[in-house]
């Protein structure tokens, strides 16, 4: 079943700060020079032994929509084997179209081409009494070497998350598209970043995601320096547990979200989980940091609300 429902809140929206659309004018770009190497590396990424099987459901899934487009959101439980979890094409991306697929599983994702809506067998997950912080993570953010905050600087983690990565190709889904309908987001008051400062004042490391009723999507993260969004990472967490919120969702499994405590549940009971935590109030608008580093070091997650 598909669904063109919005709710009024996700009409609402917080105006932006003076000056912000310049500078997100300035940082939401792509050249040339980088519009081609997106397209070159993302063919490749998806020409790979790995990924090849699911090119031919994916030409065929492009040529009908092409022929009779479907603008409703798709059913988040029926989706193709291959490429797994791909569930419709993306029409209308929209910051409220984006907020009703966030709600029934769903998120937008391709290196090139249009845009697709999936929903994978199984997603990445993470509870946070099982959350691990490693000995070294706990003494770095005790040494106080650095500072974390929240929304500060959405603009800034965004495009550091979408830009190169040392001794990794440089090939990223957040494109200028992604980056101005999840900053429209952040301006609703439902997408957030988080940041890490050096001593400097320079901007090292963070991340951002989207906040929905008790739960929270990770979208993406990027360290300019060693750990640091680990760090941040570990500062988000111990407010979201502190916050009431149920778990933080990592999409797909990486070695750093399982080293970590995430794990991986069947897409049924995410589903399922994900419909309990959107009806509970959340916490909308902007977010502060509201724990002193040290606690975060000291923190049992065990002792997390499950």
């Amino acid at each position: 079943m598909k669904s063109h429902l919005l709710t009024q809140t996700d009409r609402l929206s917080f105006p932006p700060v003076a000056g912000r659309a310049d500078r997100r004018a300035m940082l939401f770009r792509e050249s040339l020079t980088g519009l081609a190497e997106r397209w070159a590396l993302g063919l490749a990424w998806a020409l790979m032994p790995s990924r090849i099987a699911g090119v031919p459901n994916l030409l065929r899934l492009c040529a009908r929509e092409l022929l009779a487009p479907d603008y409703a959101l798709p059913d988040p439980e029926h989706t193709f084997a291959q490429p797994p979890g791909l569930a419709g094409i993306v029409h209308d991306f929209s910051a409220p179209a984006v907020l009703a697929a966030h709600r029934r599983g769903l998120y937008p994702f391709a290196h090139v081409g249009p845009l697709k809506w999936w929903s994978p067998p199984q997603r990445s997950v993470l509870f946070f009494d099982a959350l691990h912080m490693a000995r070294r993570l706990r003494r770095q953010i005790r040494q106080g070497h650095y500072s974390v905050t929240f929304d500060r600087d959405f603009e800034g983690v965004i495009a550091a998350c979408a830009g190169h990565r040392a001794g990794r190709w440089h090939l990223t889904w957040i494109t200028p598209r992604i980056m101005r309908v999840y900053a429209e987001l952040f301006d609703m008051g439902y997408a957030h970043s988080f940041e890490v400062w050096n001593g400097r004042g320079k901007l090292v490391g963070g991340g951002y995601g989207v906040a929905l009723g008790a739960s929270f999507m990770t979208e993406s993260q990027f360290s300019g320096e060693p750990n640091t969004s680990k760090i941040g990472f570990s500062v988000l967490n111990w407010h979201l547990a502190h916050w009431g919120f149920d778990f933080n969702d990592g999409k797909l499994m990486t070695p750093t979200c399982r080293d970590m405590g995430f794990r991986e549940i069947p897409r049924g009971e995410f589903l399922a989980r994900l419909r309990e935590a959107e009806r509970k109030p959340g916490r909308p608008g902007r977010w502060q940091v509201e724990a002193d580093l040290a606690a975060v070091a000291d923190w049992q997650p065990a002792m997390a609300k499950p």
